[in-house]
């Protein structure tokens, strides 16, 4: 995605200069299948290194895993030199407690992939697929990417067809799952990405009230017209969202 990568570039050689931090929720990659099984890659250091070059000029980093780049280990973390925080995490940013999540842990209608999220988060299994072939790895990550790449499609294809409306809910956050997770954490400012359906909403459940703000997916590869890239600026003035395409 080499127009993606030049924007992702610019934004880290320009905008992102301009923060004090800057929050990164998740799929930076494709996919990730081990530091040992992408580090050797030249583009992948590549990455790495605009990142640190960024950090080193005093905007400090922060990535929370998303589902295709959980795996992502501390070898990229310090080429990269950030720091990973969980999934969800509530930071403090220009005076106010806000709640980041990746996204994917919201959307509790597909619990087909929330089962499939339970497994492949368990330490233990992560350290067994580690100790498979590098070969072996990459060909899983790709076979996953490819499933996902398609069933998005579909469920595009479908819903622009309007044929099927639980497909559409499938494929996004439920407000259960938000009204549990803002009222846990005791936080009425989300933000996540994950759904590639950015926006901003206002919501309520059992009396309770938040306000949801929605990350795009990157993708500057396509056409014109489906170009896509923002990011969510927090400062004392506000929140807001900037369309970078």
């Amino acid at each position: 995605m080499p127009l993606t990568t030049e924007r992702f570039q610019a934004f880290c050689q320009s905008e992102a200069l301009k923060a004090q931090a800057i929050f990164i929720m998740g799929d930076l990659f494709e996919f990730w299948v081990g530091d040992d099984a992408h580090l050797q890659s030249s583009y992948h250091q590549y990455i790495g290194q605009i990142l640190h070059q960024l950090s080193s000029h005093g905007v400090k980093l922060y990535f929370m895993a998303g589902n295709r780049d959980f795996m992502l280990g501390e070898e990229f973390a310090s080429l990269a030199n950030w720091v990973t925080i969980p999934d969800p995490s509530i930071v403090k940013i220009a005076g106010k407690n806000v709640l980041l999540a990746h996204g994917d842990s919201l959307c509790t209608d597909d619990w087909g992939y929330q089962l499939f999220r339970s497994f492949n988060r368990l330490e233990w299994l992560q350290k067994s697929f580690l100790q498979l072939p590098v070969s072996w790895r990459h060909k899983f990550g790709s076979h996953l990417r490819n499933n996902s790449t398609i069933k998005y499609k579909k469920r595009q294809a479908l819903l622009l067809k309007q044929e099927n409306q639980a497909v559409d809910r499938k494929g996004d956050v439920t407000l259960a799952a938000c009204d549990q997770m803002t009222t846990q954490h005791q936080c009425d400012l989300l933000i996540h990405g994950h759904t590639h359906r950015p926006g901003k909403h206002t919501e309520s459940l059992n009396g309770h009230s938040w306000q949801r703000w929605v990350l795009s997916d990157w993708d500057l590869d396509q056409s014109i017209e489906q170009s896509r890239a923002n990011m969510i600026r927090i400062n004392a003035t506000g929140i807001a969202a900037i369309d970078l395409t």
